[in-house]
């Protein structure tokens, strides 16, 4: 099973009023195990960085001016994403600023059925308690001494961590199961196969005739005998 966990900066809060992305970061998961794979861009939002968000996203429109577009870069980010789940930390924000800016490059927009948002499973879980990503981090003691400002790529790489402990943590994922030509259902139950060709034996002639004699040696009741 394929999921990718997503994170976008933005100018502001409404795609509507002009606000852009202005980076996305995104991490590849494999049977909820992270691959190395990652996708990461910086995009030119086509506009001015608002005053706040200097601050907040460490960006600047000098930074940002050398960067393409969000239409020079919207179909390698599909390309990426596939037809997968989307694992977003508050999904209906990243997923309208990602419609908004796919609408108007005239691509599909994303089916909001496809994200699976943290937020609302970490408010489901612990009704009442904070569930910011920093909150979750402090819950499950994820180190984010990185974060000192967002980041999408940094962002999703916590996120990742932080949906793998709100999903039951790592071990409920682990599997003796090879990854191979013959690799079975995730859900069922694992037997082993039978070897392609048995083993020889390791034990030589002399030690195998001393153990008959050994056993012999012991009279009926033993319990070798009772069992051969």
């Amino acid at each position: 099973m394929r999921e990718i966990v997503l994170d976008t900066e933005t100018t502001g809060f409404e795609p509507e009023s002009g606000d852009r992305i202005v980076e996305i970061g995104a991490v590849e998961l494999l049977n909820h195990v992270a691959t190395g794979r990652v996708y990461h861009q910086y995009i030119n939002p086509e506009r001015s960085m608002p005053a706040g968000a200097f601050e907040v996203h460490g960006l600047g429109d000098d930074f940002l001016k050398d960067f393409p577009v969000f239409k020079s870069i919207g179909q390698a980010f599909l390309d990426f994403i596939g037809t997968d789940k989307l694992v977003i930390h508050n999904a209906a924000f990243d997923m309208k600023f990602l419609n908004a800016e796919l609408e108007w490059m005239g691509l599909p927009r994303l089916p909001y059925d496809r994200a699976v948002d943290t937020l609302a499973i970490a408010r489901s879980k612990y009704p009442g308690s904070p569930a910011s990503l920093d909150a979750l981090c402090r819950r499950f003691n994820i180190d984010n001494t990185a974060r000192t400002k967002h980041g999408a790529l940094l962002d999703s790489e916590i996120l990742a961590e932080v949906y793998l402990e709100l999903i039951g943590g790592r071990q409920p994922t682990m599997s003796l199961v090879a990854d191979t030509g013959n690799r079975q259902d995730m859900g069922g139950t694992w037997t082993p196969r039978p070897r392609p060709q048995p083993l020889k034996p390791r034990i030589t002639d002399e030690e195998a005739a001393a153990h008959a004699a050994f056993v012999d040696g012991l009279g009926d009741g033993a319990i070798w005998k009772k069992t051969s």
